[in-house]
């Protein structure tokens, strides 16, 4: 009796503590591809600059549907691809990123570095009370790297990723009980997923196989594809 009188004492204070985090949901976009080097491949990435902006934009509006007009939600956009993206002459990108944000009541914060983006995940809000309840990555990868430039800088290439080795990074203990975390890009779910269960604790889903951003405003796994965690 006095042990399970201990035992419920000790759920009920676990569930207290529970109770009284606050819940963020976070978004991440990388950038797009350069289009003066991919209209040249078959097929080419991005000829569209906003890929991985429309589709954030529209979760972000799915979560607020969700969770309520005053869900906390961080939009991380990585700043340079934009940059350097505009100057090809397609608008202010930068600015009407800024404008979609402010629409959509989501805090907009520019990263410029992988190492940018983990110490917001790791120190952005006091972890102790904010919890990470839902983050979602929009970007270019594969089965083992986030590339959050590619095909920006340099060619067929990146020089701004997040590799499965580094993901030990990332703090244990930010991320809400049952947080969902998903890898909107290519083949994340064949390695990936796997390194980030192990050094978060918290279940990735990723797609075996690539995502196709073209059809509509949010991606979908191309033929024979599949998610997995």
């Amino acid at each position: 009796m006095r042990r399970f009188l201990v035992l419920s004492l000790l759920l009920a204070v676990t569930a207290a503590a529970h109770a009284s985090y606050e819940k963020e949901y976070i978004v991440v976009s990388g950038g797009p591809s350069l289009y003066q080097w991919e209209k040249f491949k078959n097929p080419p990435h991005d000829r569209w600059w906003a890929n991985f902006i429309r589709s954030a934009g529209v979760r972000i509006q799915e979560i607020k549907a969700e969770r309520g007009p005053d869900a906390r939600i961080t939009w991380l956009v990585h700043r340079p691809s934009y940059e350097r993206r505009l100057r090809q002459g397609e608008g202010p990108l930068t600015t009407w990123i800024s404008n979609l944000a402010a629409k959509h009541n989501a805090r907009l914060i520019w990263f410029s570095s992988p190492d940018e983006l983990v110490n917001y995940l790791n120190a952005g809000q006091p972890r102790d009370r904010v919890k990470i309840a839902n983050l979602e990555f929009f970007l270019h990868s594969n089965k083992a790297c986030f590339m959050f430039d590619y095909s920006n800088e340099i060619d067929s290439a990146s020089k701004s990723w997040l590799h499965e080795t580094e993901l030990k990074k990332i703090r244990r203990g930010i991320f809400a009980p049952k947080a969902f975390v998903k890898s909107w890009g290519c083949h994340t779910g064949e390695s990936m997923s796997r390194y980030w269960k192990r050094a978060t604790g918290v279940p990735m889903i990723g797609a075996v196989g690539k995502t196709d951003y073209a059809p509509g405003p949010s991606p979908r796994l191309s033929s024979g594809g599949r998610w997995s965690r």
